[in-house]
């Protein structure tokens, strides 16, 4: 029996988010950076914008010209453009054609390290450059140059200045209002009342001629509030989406949010700081979350109720292999950048993690540098910075395997060194110690995904050595060997993620990076269901450990 959760069972909509509407003739939004304005590190300044007409070069932002600025917009033929002042107002990015009149485009303007990359509806375009110079202008304008001249006709929504660079490969251009994530030093240009109100602003936002605040926007959506309650056609509460599992809490507002947190980008491979979200309830595609810290595949990831935390993997493919020991962390409920946690007892991928409400592991792993495949357990408490400690051991060495969690323990299976492996194991979080015998699989392989309720453990997919589609079961409360549980869509290994709330299990991607997700209800046993698209083709993204609480890849 379970408790009802008063966190979703009420919501209603927020002031849908707006935009500034400019006509042409004299309109712009005028404002001071503070502190020295953008600086010589990375930044991103991002917008959505609609042009009414593309005649003449129309600005949709500039910042001091000179020596120390730039703008963006338009030019009398539609490309959208780059020019860098510091060059003497050359053009360093441009649109390959034009773009269209009464149309949204979300434009992206990013510098990480030394390199400058323009990116039109998340597509890298031109050619990125080299450029470190401190754009230390401080004057700003929005619709026109800073000097009243080139004029914007059409709308832009959701403008944010950001010290720090939060797309650094293609991505898909965001679904939901733009949020302040760390860094921001300027967001506007979201209301539908006033033209000059800001989430973010360093000071007075002035405006101009006729800017306007405007209700028309491109297809974002608005997060929303709890006020009281929603009942259904029928006046009764759905107590499977809206029911807590014994031992939840009503505050779990986060409950049923999967990430996807970082992985390589396909084709290519490239990895990726890319940190995508879904709500697992549901079903459709993943929208943007925030960035890592660190570029990487192959992590582990585990979650709290309220945090995720991600660590280890490799940086850079073989020959020779970087391999990193950091440890990133978001709260789940808020889209941002992740943030530094600590770092791993040792450098290694392709973890086994776990977690509880308190502690989370990460278990075992392959260290390249030292061609050793190990049996250690790393420990940490999740709601609390710094750096892992030991736990214990498993009861062998393994790689390539995967996890689950309930309240009070963490199991993991299958996975290979020297050969594939069947064996399941168990730890009780609260103790530390070594592992314990649980059982075994119904098939031995490696690279099966894990998700859990806050009962049952489902493991999916894997090789033996040939892929499989097979899931199995646990009771992770007993002992015992794994039970069949049904059958994947498709065979599949190294799954991007797996996660779970308390209902359901979704398993993202496959070896062959397709952009596929599906699920099964924990509960139930039964065949996968397709789910819908993670929104790219992403391999090695996340880990394989899913919470009961939290649910988080």
């Amino acid at each position: 029996m379970g408790i009802l959760r008063s966190d979703i069972v009420s919501h209603s909509q927020l002031e849908p988010t707006g935009s500034v509407t400019f006509d042409g003739t004299g309109d712009n939004l005028s404002l001071s950076l503070a502190n020295g304005g953008i600086g010589e590190g990375d930044f991103t300044l991002e917008y959505f914008v609609y042009q009414n007409t593309l005649s003449d070069y129309q600005t949709h932002f500039a910042v001091t010209r000179g020596s120390t600025g730039f703008n963006v917009g338009t030019d009398s033929n539609g490309v959208f453009t780059l020019y860098d002042q510091v060059s003497s107002a050359a053009r360093k990015i441009e649109v390959s054609g034009a773009i269209e009149i009464n149309r949204w485009y979300h434009w992206a303007f990013v510098r990480s390290g030394s390199t400058i990359t323009g990116y039109l509806d998340g597509e890298a375009i031109g050619l990125p450059y080299s450029q470190s110079v401190n754009y230390s202008g401080t004057t700003c304008t929005i619709g026109s140059l800073e000097n009243n001249s080139e004029y914007m006709n059409g709308f832009i929504s959701n403008l944010r200045l950001v010290k720090g660079a939060i797309y650094k490969n293609n991505f898909t251009p965001p679904k939901f209002e733009l949020k302040n994530v760390p860094g921001t030093l300027l967001l506007c240009c979201q209301s539908s009342s006033s033209a000059t109100t800001a989430s973010v602003k360093p000071g007075t936002i002035t405006a101009n001629g006729n800017a306007a605040a405007s209700a028309f926007i491109p297809d974002l959506k608005k997060d929303i509030t709890d006020t009281g309650p929603v009942f259904g056609e029928n006046t009764v509460f759905d107590t499977l989406s809206y029911m807590v599992p014994p031992g939840g809490t009503t505050t779990q507002s986060n409950r049923g949010r999967g990430l996807l947190m970082g992985g390589a980008v396909s084709p290519g491979a490239t990895n990726t700081t890319q940190i995508k979200y879904f709500d697992i309830a549901s079903q459709g595609t993943t929208d943007e979350f925030g960035q890592t810290t660190v570029a990487r595949r192959a992590t582990g990831s585990l979650s709290s109720s309220t945090r995720a935390v991600m660590g280890g993997g490799f940086v850079a493919p073989p020959s020779p292999y970087t391999i990193s020991d950091v440890m990133d962390y978001v709260t789940i409920a808020t889209t941002a950048n992740a943030i530094d946690f600590g770092n791993m007892q040792s450098t290694a991928y392709h973890y086994a993690t776990a977690s509880n409400e308190t502690r989370g592991l990460f278990a075992g792993g392959y260290r390249p540098n030292n061609s050793a495949v190990v049996n250690t357990i790393d420990l940490i408490t999740i709601a609390t910075t710094g750096n892992a400690s030991n736990f214990g051991d498993l009861t062998r060495t393994a790689r390539s395997f995967g996890g689950a969690g309930s309240t009070t323990r963490g199991v993991f299976f299958g996975g290979t060194h020297p050969a594939i492996q069947d064996v399941i194991d168990y730890v009780t979080f609260s103790t530390t110690g070594d592992a314990t015998d649980f059982g075994n699989l119904t098939d031995a392989r490696d690279n099966a995904y894990g998700a859990s309720s806050s009962t049952r453990a489902v493991m999916a997919g894997g090789r033996d050595p040939n892929t499989t589609n097979i899931i199995d079961y646990i009771t992770i409360a007993s002992t015992g060997d794994a039970t069949d549980f049904g059958d994947l869509t498709q065979t599949s290994y190294y799954f991007n993620a797996s996660t779970s709330n308390s209902i359901r299990a979704v398993w993202v991607g496959t070896s062959t990076i397709v952009n596929s997700m599906e699920y099964v209800t924990i509960a139930t046993t039964g065949n996968s269901v397709d789910w819908g698209d993670q929104g790219g083709t992403i391999q090695h993204s996340g880990g394989a450990c899913s919470d009961s609480h939290g649910g988080i890849s």
